[in-house]
């Protein structure tokens, strides 16, 4: 094994000891850790159109996720699997020896960028604190920017600021309810309510002869639906048994629980009966969810072992 072969490997490990620290890190929470999928992106973001760009100069710390390889990665394109460690290798013996390697391909939404080609590239060049590589670029049209996150769970809470900011423009939601704090944890749920709203809205026009205004509809469903589940939801501590969501998220949640109730049993099922079934049906304890990532940290670990023991014995 020449020198720069041997540096090589020795980086790669450096690389993939890092992806495993990184998800020991966040073993309560792995989808810290997740490298962005660009199909996850788009089903948020919704793209209307595809233009090509060229040739261009992008930063690396902009390049945060994958078209296809987001599995192999972690958050920070470090490799996550020995099986990538002689492409890899391959790879960063090039950089060491100052070879030229064919531009990246990448497609760009919001702001960010995402590898179409050249997912180990991209991956070396981070480990070796490169700032800019050369990409060929096709833009995805959005009204959303982003800012620089290596994050999905960042990118959704922009998302959701984004919708949020648009909902409140459009309704005018917290001038007529006086309430700023609809809040979720999800994207597209500003959607839903604005559905909801709607719905109540064509209930309240029946038999009637003046149509129901927006606002007295708002009103409306605000204090004679939302309230009312949300005040159950209070009063039964729900929140404390799904950590890190929000009232308006399991608004939607127990909402849509419900109607699968009333369908089954009749629509004489009352509010608090159906929040206090959906959290006896729907939360997971702690312990269970700290089980289940200490199994899968553990089992990927002995699968890389596996392949080194393998590589020694080829």
């Amino acid at each position: 094994m020449n020198i720069s072969s041997k540096q090589s490997e020795d980086d790669f490990y450096k690389a993939r000891n890092k992806a495993l620290f990184n998800e020991i890190q966040h073993f309560l929470s792995p989808e810290e850790v997740n490298l962005i999928s660009l199909n996850d992106i788009k089903q948020l973001i919704k793209p209307q159109n595809e233009t090509y760009i060229g040739m261009k100069v992008i930063p690396i710390e902009k390049i945060v996720g994958s078209e296809g390889r987001y599995k192999d990665f972690d958050n920070h394109f470090f490799p996550k699997s020995s099986f990538l460690k002689s492409r890899w290798e391959h790879v960063d013996q090039a950089a060491i020896d100052s070879v030229i390697l064919p531009p990246i391909k990448v497609y760009e939404i919001a702001g960010l960028y995402f590898v179409r080609d050249g997912n180990h590239r991209v991956s070396v060049a981070k480990s070796r604190g490169t700032e800019f590589i050369d990409a060929e670029v096709v833009s995805l049209q959005s009204e959303i920017k982003l800012k620089q996150t290596d994050s999905m769970q960042d990118i959704i809470r922009q998302i959701i600021n984004y919708e949020k900011r648009v909902f409140y423009a459009e309704t005018s939601f917290g001038d007529i309810t006086d309430y700023w704090c609809l809040d979720f944890t999800a994207a597209g749920r500003y959607d839903v309510i604005y559905n909801h709203i709607l719905t109540h809205k064509y209930y309240m026009n029946q038999g009637k002869t003046e149509e129901v205004s927006m606002e007295e509809a708002i009103n409306s469903w605000f204090n004679n639906v939302y309230m009312p589940l949300a005040g159950s939801i209070s009063r039964k501590k729900i929140l404390k048994k799904f950590p890190k969501r929000t009232i308006g998220d399991l608004y939607v949640w127990t909402v849509r629980y419900w109607d699968q109730l009333k369908q089954k049993f009749g629509d004489n099922v009352e509010i608090d009966d159906a929040v206090e079934n959906f959290t006896k049906k729907y939360r997971i304890p702690l312990h269970r969810r700290i089980k289940n990532q200490i199994k899968r940290i553990i089992l990927r670990k002995a699968i890389d072992n596996s392949i080194n023991e393998n590589e020694i014995n080829l």
